[in-house]
Protein backbone atom coordinates (compact mmCIF):
# COMPACT_ATOMS: atom_id res chain seq x y z
CA UNK A 1 0.00 0.00 0.00
CA UNK A 2 1.42 3.39 -0.99
CA UNK A 3 0.91 6.26 1.37
CA UNK A 4 1.35 9.86 0.37
CA UNK A 5 3.99 12.04 2.00
CA UNK A 6 1.47 14.84 2.05
CA UNK A 7 -1.39 15.05 4.49
CA UNK A 8 -4.23 17.44 4.16
CA UNK A 9 -4.20 20.34 6.60
CA UNK A 10 -7.00 20.13 9.13
CA UNK A 11 -9.90 22.36 8.18
CA UNK A 12 -9.83 25.71 9.97
CA UNK A 13 -12.89 26.89 11.78
CA UNK A 14 -14.54 29.82 10.08
CA UNK A 15 -14.27 33.12 11.90
CA UNK A 16 -17.72 33.84 13.36
CA UNK A 17 -19.47 36.75 11.71
CA UNK A 18 -19.57 39.74 14.01
CA UNK A 19 -22.19 42.41 13.95
CA UNK A 20 -23.32 45.46 15.84
CA UNK A 21 -21.48 46.50 18.97
CA UNK A 22 -19.03 43.58 18.83
CA UNK A 23 -17.81 44.54 15.37
CA UNK A 24 -17.70 48.24 16.25
CA UNK A 25 -15.59 47.49 19.32
CA UNK A 26 -13.16 45.46 17.20
CA UNK A 27 -12.84 48.32 14.72
CA UNK A 28 -12.26 50.91 17.46
CA UNK A 29 -9.64 48.69 19.09
CA UNK A 30 -7.91 48.25 15.74
CA UNK A 31 -7.88 52.02 15.24
CA UNK A 32 -6.23 52.55 18.64
CA UNK A 33 -3.68 49.85 17.84
CA UNK A 34 -2.84 51.51 14.52
CA UNK A 35 -2.50 54.93 16.13
CA UNK A 36 -0.23 53.65 18.88
CA UNK A 37 2.05 51.76 16.46
CA UNK A 38 2.12 53.59 13.10
CA UNK A 39 0.73 56.94 14.25
CA UNK A 40 -1.79 59.30 12.74
CA UNK A 41 0.04 59.66 9.43
CA UNK A 42 0.36 55.90 8.99
CA UNK A 43 -3.22 55.05 9.93
CA UNK A 44 -5.47 54.04 7.04
CA UNK A 45 -9.04 52.82 6.93
CA UNK A 46 -7.78 49.75 5.06
CA UNK A 47 -5.25 49.03 7.81
CA UNK A 48 -7.92 49.38 10.48
CA UNK A 49 -10.20 47.01 8.59
CA UNK A 50 -7.39 44.46 8.32
CA UNK A 51 -6.61 44.78 12.02
CA UNK A 52 -10.27 44.24 12.88
CA UNK A 53 -10.46 41.30 10.45
CA UNK A 54 -13.33 42.83 8.57
CA UNK A 55 -13.92 44.47 5.22
CA UNK A 56 -13.19 48.10 4.42
CA UNK A 57 -16.87 48.60 3.59
CA UNK A 58 -17.83 47.70 7.17
CA UNK A 59 -15.60 50.52 8.43
CA UNK A 60 -16.86 53.11 5.94
CA UNK A 61 -20.49 52.26 6.69
CA UNK A 62 -19.93 53.47 10.23
CA UNK A 63 -17.31 56.22 9.78
CA UNK A 64 -16.93 58.27 6.63
CA UNK A 65 -13.42 59.51 7.49
CA UNK A 66 -10.50 58.57 9.66
CA UNK A 67 -11.04 61.75 11.71
CA UNK A 68 -14.49 60.50 12.74
CA UNK A 69 -13.18 57.01 13.43
CA UNK A 70 -10.26 58.23 15.53
CA UNK A 71 -12.44 60.60 17.56
CA UNK A 72 -14.77 57.73 18.50
CA UNK A 73 -11.84 55.38 19.19
CA UNK A 74 -10.24 57.87 21.57
CA UNK A 75 -13.52 58.55 23.37
CA UNK A 76 -14.12 54.83 23.82
CA UNK A 77 -10.58 53.95 24.81
CA UNK A 78 -9.24 56.69 27.08
CA UNK A 79 -9.08 55.48 30.69
CA UNK A 80 -11.38 57.44 32.99
CA UNK A 81 -9.99 59.78 35.65
CA UNK A 82 -12.90 59.83 38.06
CA UNK A 83 -11.71 60.27 41.65
CA UNK A 84 -8.96 62.32 43.25
CA UNK A 85 -6.64 60.45 45.65
CA UNK A 86 -7.10 61.33 49.32
CA UNK A 87 -3.89 60.37 51.12
CA UNK A 88 -3.90 63.06 53.80
CA UNK A 89 -1.62 65.71 52.29
CA UNK A 90 -1.66 67.80 49.14
CA UNK A 91 1.82 66.55 48.20
CA UNK A 92 0.92 62.87 48.34
CA UNK A 93 -2.42 63.49 46.62
CA UNK A 94 -0.76 65.36 43.75
CA UNK A 95 1.95 62.74 43.39
CA UNK A 96 -0.64 59.97 43.12
CA UNK A 97 -2.79 61.99 40.70
CA UNK A 98 0.18 62.81 38.46
CA UNK A 99 1.17 59.16 38.36
CA UNK A 100 -2.36 58.30 37.26
CA UNK A 101 -2.18 60.96 34.53
CA UNK A 102 1.27 59.70 33.47
CA UNK A 103 0.01 56.11 33.26
CA UNK A 104 -2.93 57.29 31.15
CA UNK A 105 -0.56 59.19 28.84
CA UNK A 106 1.52 56.05 28.27
CA UNK A 107 -1.37 53.61 27.91
CA UNK A 108 -2.28 52.45 24.41
CA UNK A 109 -5.05 55.07 24.13
CA UNK A 110 -2.59 57.63 25.52
CA UNK A 111 -0.03 56.84 22.83
CA UNK A 112 -2.84 57.09 20.28
CA UNK A 113 -3.89 60.50 21.60
CA UNK A 114 -0.33 61.80 21.57
CA UNK A 115 0.14 60.68 17.97
CA UNK A 116 -2.87 62.83 17.08
CA UNK A 117 -1.56 65.84 19.03
CA UNK A 118 1.99 65.54 17.67
CA UNK A 119 1.28 64.66 14.03
CA UNK A 120 -1.91 66.44 13.08
CA UNK A 121 -1.85 69.92 11.63
CA UNK A 122 -3.53 72.70 13.69
CA UNK A 123 -6.84 72.39 11.80
CA UNK A 124 -6.99 68.64 12.40
CA UNK A 125 -6.09 69.04 16.08
CA UNK A 126 -8.93 71.55 16.41
CA UNK A 127 -11.34 68.83 15.28
CA UNK A 128 -10.20 66.71 18.22
CA UNK A 129 -10.33 69.55 20.76
CA UNK A 130 -13.47 68.25 22.44
CA UNK A 131 -12.12 64.72 22.74
CA UNK A 132 -8.80 65.93 24.17
CA UNK A 133 -10.35 68.38 26.62
CA UNK A 134 -13.33 66.29 27.74
CA UNK A 135 -11.38 63.03 27.92
CA UNK A 136 -8.10 64.15 29.47
CA UNK A 137 -7.51 67.81 30.27
CA UNK A 138 -10.88 68.68 31.82
CA UNK A 139 -11.05 65.67 34.18
CA UNK A 140 -7.43 66.19 35.25
CA UNK A 141 -8.04 69.87 36.06
CA UNK A 142 -11.20 68.92 37.99
CA UNK A 143 -9.31 66.37 40.11
CA UNK A 144 -6.47 68.80 40.78
CA UNK A 145 -9.12 71.27 41.91
CA UNK A 146 -10.54 68.66 44.29
CA UNK A 147 -7.07 68.06 45.78
CA UNK A 148 -6.38 71.79 46.15
CA UNK A 149 -9.80 72.45 47.71
CA UNK A 150 -9.22 69.71 50.30
CA UNK A 151 -5.82 71.24 51.05
CA UNK A 152 -7.46 74.63 51.61
CA UNK A 153 -10.01 73.08 53.97
CA UNK A 154 -7.17 71.48 55.97
CA UNK A 155 -5.34 74.82 56.15
CA UNK A 156 -2.44 73.34 54.22
CA UNK A 157 -2.95 75.31 50.99
CA UNK A 158 -3.34 79.08 50.73
CA UNK A 159 -6.95 80.16 50.24
CA UNK A 160 -6.47 81.85 46.87
CA UNK A 161 -4.74 78.88 45.22
CA UNK A 162 -7.86 77.36 43.62
CA UNK A 163 -7.73 79.44 40.45
CA UNK A 164 -7.54 78.53 36.80
CA UNK A 165 -3.89 79.44 36.35
CA UNK A 166 -2.74 77.18 39.16
CA UNK A 167 -5.03 74.30 38.17
CA UNK A 168 -3.83 74.47 34.54
CA UNK A 169 -0.19 74.26 35.57
CA UNK A 170 0.23 70.46 35.94
CA UNK A 171 -1.44 69.34 32.68
CA UNK A 172 0.25 72.20 30.81
CA UNK A 173 3.66 71.24 32.18
CA UNK A 174 3.21 67.52 31.52
CA UNK A 175 1.97 67.98 27.97
CA UNK A 176 4.60 70.63 27.12
CA UNK A 177 7.57 68.68 28.46
CA UNK A 178 6.36 65.47 26.81
CA UNK A 179 5.90 67.11 23.41
CA UNK A 180 8.98 69.35 23.40
CA UNK A 181 11.59 67.25 25.19
CA UNK A 182 10.07 63.76 25.09
CA UNK A 183 9.87 63.51 28.89
CA UNK A 184 8.35 60.22 30.01
CA UNK A 185 7.61 61.58 33.49
CA UNK A 186 9.20 58.93 35.65
CA UNK A 187 8.53 59.06 39.39
CA UNK A 188 11.56 61.27 40.07
CA UNK A 189 10.49 63.85 37.48
CA UNK A 190 6.98 63.92 38.95
CA UNK A 191 8.35 64.45 42.46
CA UNK A 192 10.59 67.28 41.27
CA UNK A 193 7.67 68.99 39.52
CA UNK A 194 5.52 68.79 42.65
CA UNK A 195 8.26 69.78 45.12
CA UNK A 196 9.95 72.52 43.09
CA UNK A 197 7.00 73.94 41.17
CA UNK A 198 3.57 73.10 42.55
CA UNK A 199 4.12 73.17 46.30
CA UNK A 200 5.67 76.67 46.25
CA UNK A 201 2.56 77.81 44.37
CA UNK A 202 0.14 76.15 46.76
CA UNK A 203 1.35 76.01 50.32
CA UNK A 204 0.30 78.54 52.92
CA UNK A 205 2.96 81.13 53.64
CA UNK A 206 3.97 81.74 57.25
CA UNK A 207 2.42 84.86 58.74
Amino acid sequence: MVTSRWTAAPPQAATPRRRGAVLERAILDAALEQLSTVGWNGLTMEGVAAGAQTGKAAVYRRWSSKEELVADALQAGLPPLEEAPDLGSVREDLLALCRQARDAMFSRPGFALRSVIHECDPLQVERFHGVIFDGVVGPTIQLIGDVVTRGIERGEVRADAANGYVLDAIPAMMMYRNKISGSEWNDQEIEEMIDRFMLPLLLSRPA
